[in-house]
């Protein structure tokens, strides 16, 4: 006899808290893929539900809630998680139990779990063209600064070692600050900068603070045509939050930008609109989101089985035509072949993208080999 019981499915992002602004476009990619399967007839007849939960940006709060889907709320899969902190506190619990998480947001990259399915960028994927890309129009003089936790700390050690291979490579800073770090804390690190005069900044700024950063930056008065903010994790959300003018010129390497032309991202952005109206940031954060749902559901429909051992063989090396280009799970090491792209913030809030990849680039988690898959220049700095 057919099973016509809820699917359910476990959603932990941060709706509240200091990373809320990107948690909640996480949140709205996931809700916007459940309303496009259940619209297509759900899976096996089955109506995809989200037992949906907010950890508040808090990594503690992150592992107890997960352990209640999995204990309390009898998911076998979760989607969610931003920070690195709150990947590494959740992973534990989905290892105990043998469960599955899909991560939706770059990271440092250096991990490999059986039970997470990486969707974001590694390493290879975003800081090797980053590098590339500003030492090449910029120099080789860099300033990095970061939140204080552990991908900022991982990030920043991945981009010195590329930099420091460039001849005229060198670190001119390194300052990390609380994410409840103030403007007047900015500013401060500001004077530094001015002192050092570096080609760079590298942000590994997150949440809140990231409009902070930026302000503090032009209340300076530099000049982003000489020394602009090159970041990994500064999107189209954290621009709606600082201002459009502020953000203008600003650099940022991702697999995904709004602007991304192709006919799925414009279909897919038309549904978002008609689904929240104009309250959400589209971001490389909601496109990962998004796209790891579909191919869950997918996945799902293959096996007849949401449990591990049935669904994964299911899942790795499947493939998925999403926004930024076809995507692929990597049967390896669970992560997922992306396109990388540079993009300049532009005065309308989206990015120009200068730089794209014309083929997806296999993800290399421990960074043994770096490409920079086939560059299209789009447009010159």
């Amino acid at each position: 006899m057919a099973n016509n019981d809820p699917l359910r499915v476990g959603i932990l992002f941060s709706e509240t808290g200091t990373t809320s602004t990107i948690g909640q476009s996480q949140l709205q990619g996931s809700l916007l893929a459940i309303d496009e399967i259940n619209n297509a007839g759900g899976v096996l007849g089955r109506e995809l539900v989200a037992v949906r939960y907010d950890p508040a940006s808090n990594p503690a709060e992150y592992a107890r809630l997960a352990e209640q889907l999995i204990m309390h709320d009898r998911v076998n899969t979760i989607f969610g998680c931003y920070m690195s902190s709150s990947r590494k506190a959740v992973l534990p619990v989905v290892e105990k139990w043998n469960k599955l998480l899909f991560y939706p947001t770059l990271y440092e990259g250096f991990e490999f779990s059986a039970n997470i399915i990486y969707t974001g960028a590694a390493p290879n994927q975003n800081s090797v063209q980053l590098a590339d890309f500003m030492t090449s129009s910029f120099g080789a003089r860099v300033y990095l600064i970061g939140s204080d936790y552990i991908y900022p700390y991982e990030s920043n050690r991945i981009l010195r070692e590329l930099v420091l291979q460039h001849p005229e490579g060198d670190i001119l800073g390194e300052r990390y600050l609380p994410l409840t770090a103030t403007e007047q804390d900015y500013q401060t690190v500001m004077d530094d900068v001015r002192q050092k005069r570096p080609d760079f900044i590298f942000s590994t700024v997150v949440g809140d603070s990231t409009a902070r950063l930026y302000r503090a930056y032009a209340d300076a008065g530099f000049d982003t045509r000489e020394m602009p903010i090159c970041s990994l994790t500064t999107s189209e959300a954290e621009i709606g939050q600082m201002g459009f003018d502020i953000a203008a010129g600003h650099i940022t390497s991702a697999p995904y930008f709004q602007s991304i032309p192709s006919a799925a991202n414009q279909r897919c952005l038309a549904h978002l609109k008609r689904l929240f109206g104009d309250d959400c940031r589209p971001n490389l954060c909601w496109e990962a989101s998004y796209f790891q749902m579909h191919m869950f559901a997918n996945a799902f429909r293959r096996s007849g089985s949401d449990t591990v051992s049935e669904l994964l063989p299911h899942l790795l090396g499947s493939e998925f035509d999403a926004p930024q280009g076809r995507v692929r799970i990597d049967p390896g090491n669970h992560h997922t072949w992306v396109y990388p792209r540079i993009g300049r913030a532009n005065a309308q809030g989206a990015f120009s993208i200068l730089r794209e990849a014309k083929r997806a680039v296999s993800p290399d988690p421990y960074l043994v080999t770096h490409s920079l898959g086939d560059w299209t220049v789009k447009t010159e700095v």
